[in-house]
């Protein structure tokens, strides 16, 4: 199993990892499909199934699958160009794809939403059609967006996993491999991860894009932190990062401020990014956009308020926290839609208490034994966003997480790294937590908060 800490950090664009990105890949992937048909096309087709269509709108899937088929990617996307594309598509009916020139595409009668029940291999799934002058389907392909941004064909759901690109040194699987193959070679779990993606690109390459990562991320707080007004969707919710630190940057140096201010401090880190998210900005996956906040917020917090900490070492958080997030999306999930918000702000939480862990000098031990604590304390948490919006309750939430995965790396600290609840069994209830859940608290806006929203 390897997963880049490239597959678990990708920038994007919110406000979601699946809903989102997702579409946008899958598109792009179908539009590479029909570059190599030995016949044409004339126009092109969708259908959003599943979660897709429950919480497509507040998610913006129907504008990403649009602008994918259009050519946008969420790495390279273009917010002001994409408005302009929108809106001549909306008014001609047509779209230009590279490669395939101009195809006929009415959003209003070529993109449906089926609330009927969702395609059996995955809870977040879209079909993409390729029409002839007739109008009639002369190709199509299943995608299921899985969570995280990651994609995969109704063939590839099913098959075997590929095999390896790369022999890499330590192919760990599990939290427990992974601590027999720190103890056997004395290296820690970053040094370990670095080796398995330099099986894979030069030292230059993999410095220069975790220091694109963190870059991405701290950029993400920054505009997040100077950013005030109304988030859009309709829930009038109002930004709140702003004006929480201007408070908080009042009150340093007062006598009557409160230790657990600091929380406060942590809070507005993420809730800066998941307010960017909301409001369709550019994040990174971390390792979705729904729990985007959790990471960057717990990194600042140790950058800005921990002495001795050094942006020398963030490349060791992120790669010890991909090592974490790469274990949950293997042996469970990363997907609300499937498990449930525990498999994103949880997986986040576990992903960003290990990584403090190690930059504090944890053992590889005491670092699997913070992400345990983080993810054993999000168990059971559901994802009921209201109205669909990425917004309530999953920007406070990040805040929350953040707290939590700081306390557990705290806690891990004051140990040695034995505990009674390995790792590994905590993802695998996680895992059957998220199958027993029922669907309307996994992401479709049907219950839970979703439901139980103010009346005027």
């Amino acid at each position: 199993m390897f997963l880049s800490v490239f597959d678990m950090f990708k920038v994007g664009i919110g406000p979601s990892s699946s809903h989102t990105m997702g579409p946008m890949v899958a598109a792009a992937r179908f539009l590479e499909h029909l570059r190599g048909l030995s016949f044409g096309v004339a126009g092109l087709r969708a259908s959003l199934h599943g979660s897709l269509a429950f919480t497509g709108v507040g998610h913006a899937t129907d504008r990403a699958v649009i602008l994918g088929l259009a050519g946008f990617t969420p790495a390279a996307y273009d917010a002001t160009r994409a408005e302009a594309v929108l809106a001549d598509i909306h008014a001609s009916g047509y779209l230009q794809a590279e490669g395939l020139g101009r195809l006929r595409f009415a959003p209003k009668t070529d993109l449906i939403f089926d609330y009927g029940p969702a395609l059996p291999g995955h809870a977040n799934g879209l079909r993409l059609m390729a029409t002839d002058a007739q109008g009639d389907v002369i190709a199509q392909e299943t995608y299921y967006s899985i969570g995280g941004g990651f994609v995969v064909t109704e063939a590839e759901l099913g098959a075997a996993p590929p095999k390896p690109a790369a022999d890499f040194p330590y192919p760990f699987e599990t939290a427990a491999q992974m601590l027999a193959m720190a103890r056997a070679s004395g290296r820690s779990i970053a040094q370990m991860k670095r080796a398995n993606e330099l099986a894979l690109m030069g030292p230059q390459a993999l410095d220069q894009g975790l220091a694109r990562i963190w870059q991405v991320m701290r950029d993400c707080i920054d505009r997040g932190l100077a950013t005030d007004g109304i988030l859009p969707g309709g829930l009038q919710v109002r930004r709140r990062a702003k004006a929480i630190r201007a408070a908080l940057e009042r009150e340093r140096g007062l006598n009557l401020t409160a230790p657990h201010v600091i929380n406060d401090w942590i809070s507005t880190y993420a809730m800066a990014v998941n307010e960017e998210n909301a409001a369709g900005g550019q994040v990174v996956t971390a390792p979705t956009n729904g729990a985007a906040g959790v990471v960057p917020a717990t990194i600042r917090y140790w950058l800005d308020h921990v002495p001795g900490a050094s942006d020398a070492r963030v490349g060791e958080f992120l790669l010890t926290a991909a090592a974490i997030g790469g274990l949950v999306k293997h042996n469970a999930s990363i997907s609300g839609a499937e498990c449930g918000c525990q498999a994103e702000v949880g997986a986040a939480a576990a992903m960003a208490a290990a990584g403090l862990a190690a930059v504090l000098g944890g053992t590889p031990e005491q670092v699997e034994n913070a992400a345990e604590i983080a993810l054993e304390h999000h168990l059971g948490m559901t994802c009921d966003p209201v109205n669909g919006l990425v917004q309530v309750p999953c920007i406070e939430r990040n805040g929350l997480g953040a707290i939590k995965a700081i306390s557990a790396a705290s806690l891990a600290l004051r140990g040695d790294g034995t505990h009674f609840m390995p790792l590994d069994n905590c993802i695998e209830a996680m895992r059957q937590t998220g199958a027993d859940m029922s669907e309307k608290y996994k992401e479709t806006a049907l219950g839970g908060l979703a439901v139980n929203v103010p009346n005027c």
